[in-house]
């Protein structure tokens, strides 16, 4: 089977599932691992898909987001993951942004299993910009 394939059965089984999914670890586990798995991402390795990623915030220690993909140990894309059905707004948009802003990724994604909204720092480097570049 094709990508398309693949991708129209996860799909079919997101909006199955959607309303069914309590919390934000059912979350991350029945549609948020198989949408990058799904991409190609191996998420069970931890050293290319880490989840509760450090990611420690000046003075604040022990702060993690849910998950980086990463290579040579750095991190390229963060993720931070929210409940299916949760509406993403600015509050959860700014914990990511504060995570972006201290580590070295460029790409940060904002996600409830069913929106996916991916930010950079187009406008000010190093500065997760405020409206995402891509949604779906």
């Amino acid at each position: 089977m094709g990508f398309k394939e693949n991708f129209d059965i996860y799909k079919e089984r997101a909006v199955k599932l959607k309303d069914e999914l309590l919390t934000e670890e059912a979350t991350k586990t029945a549609l948020i691992m198989p949408f990058f798995s799904l991409l190609g991402y191996d998420v069970f390795n931890p050293n290319e898909f880490v989840p509760e990623y450090i990611s420690d915030i000046g003075t604040k220690k022990g702060e993690k987001i849910d998950y980086a993909i990463v290579k040579n140990g750095e991190p390229l894309i963060l993720i931070e993951a929210k409940k299916a059905g949760m509406k993403l707004q600015k509050q959860q948009q700014y914990q990511l942004m504060r995570y972006f802003g201290v580590s070295k990724s460029r790409i940060a994604i904002l996600t409830n299993g069913i929106s996916y909204q991916f930010f950079s720092d187009m406008e000010s480097p190093n500065l997760m910009d405020d409206e995402p570049f891509f949604l779906f």
